[in-house]
């Protein structure tokens, strides 16, 4: 994909229907409306406030502890144990890794798209695909997603014409796409590895079954919520409208192929013989990320490892560690320093395309000495 021409028609893309074109508004007012919490809304903001430290609080806890429970099970292995098994991955599985990292970074892709659609907004896609894949590349491994990949996103579709407001509202939708397809990986994996999952996990069947049937319930009662009527949500005074029942169902389509594939990167370097069904370690796979996530630490590192070795705890530890390293370097770090030669590239086109050629006939004027 040739990132450093991909925007030559940068100034094309334009709101499709967007609200207040008729109607002399600049184009960078909010598609959905601006609504300035006042008066109680105020109030509900000042008291979220006050408690948001409690979520902060148990994600410090919930990272500390799983940075213990790492050290406890990495104890026993020695660097030439791990070296040994970083190295024991094939060529074969390597490339089958990349071809995985590639097709899940091309779903992320679609997580923009869908929501530019969503707000009507006509981006071209290589504008797209260079904003979605280098945004999440930066924030998976920086961490705060909300500040790098907006940063990210704003550097490169500002200069299409997307306000502030339109981005964040971007985000969101595309946040949706990713929690719709977690949602619905997670419940039928529970469901239908529930057996397999308890020997792995020490839970119960029907534990594992309960739970796997509440995730599908969520997700199912959300997409008939939808279904009804129009439905928004308010962010920071901002009125967003949802996608509605078929655009849903695209996304959650599009986020389950994401987690499935980023699944499969991990999958295909475990160690040969591990006898884990892959229906049953995408479940396993998905419980990871999601502790991850709520640890906010960048790519849920120390969380993620904690999470899967206690899982595969069967497996030769220094194995599936070693598996996880390289995982780390084909999902995150290649696709990072690719996202940073890629927005390198996008910068340098864009200052040739605005920086002033000088004129022929100037050069043919000085030299000339007719007056």
């Amino acid at each position: 994909m040739n990132f450093a021409s991909q925007d030559k028609n940068l100034a094309q893309a334009r709101p499709l229907r967007d609200a207040g074109a008729g109607d002399g508004l600049p184009r960078d007012e909010d598609p959905a409306g601006h609504e300035p919490g006042r008066g109680p809304e105020e109030h509900r903001a000042r008291h979220r406030r006050r408690y948001a430290w409690i979520g902060t609080l148990a994600s410090v806890v919930l990272f500390v502890i799983s940075l213990g429970v790492l050290g406890k099970l990495v104890s026993t292995v020695t660097w030439a144990d791990l070296r040994t098994a970083f190295l024991a991955a094939t060529p074969e599985q390597v490339g089958l890794a990349i071809g995985l990292v590639v097709v899940s970074y091309l779903f992320l892709t679609c997580y923009d798209a869908l929501a530019l659609r969503q707000l009507k907004l006509k981006v071209p896609y290589r504008t797209t695909a260079l904003a979605s894949f280098t945004s999440y590349a930066v924030s998976f491994n920086l961490g705060f997603p909300l500040l790098t990949a907006g940063t990210v996103r704003y550097w490169i579709y500002s200069g299409q014409g997307l306000s502030p407001g339109r981005i964040a509202a971007l985000t969101i939708v595309a946040g949706f796409t990713f929690w719709l397809g977690m949602g619905a990986v997670l419940g039928i994996s529970l469901i239908r590895e529930a057996e397999p999952l308890s020997h792995l996990t020490y839970t119960s069947v029907l534990f594992n079954q309960g739970l796997g049937v509440a995730t599908l319930a969520a997700v199912l009662a959300y997409l008939a919520w939808v279904t009804v009527k129009r439905r928004s949500v308010k962010v920071r005074g901002w009125r967003l409208e949802l996608p509605g029942l078929k655009l849903s169902l695209s996304q959650m389509l599009v986020g389950a192929g994401d987690v499935c594939a980023a699944a499969g990167v991990l999958y295909v370097l475990l160690p040969a013989g591990h006898g884990v069904s892959f229906e049953t370690f995408v479940a396993i796979y998905v419980l990871a990320a999601m502790l991850g996530i709520a640890s906010h630490a960048p790519g849920g590192l120390g969380v993620f490892e904690a999470t899967v070795l206690l899982a595969l705890s069967g497996l030769p530890r220094e194995s599936v560690l070693g598996a996880l390293l390289l995982f780390r370097v084909c999902y995150y770090l290649i696709p990072f320093v690719v996202a940073l030669a890629a927005l390198g590239a996008y910068e340098i086109a864009k200052r040739a395309r605005l920086t002033p050629r000088e004129a022929p006939d100037d050069d043919a004027a000085e030299s000339d000495p007719t007056p």
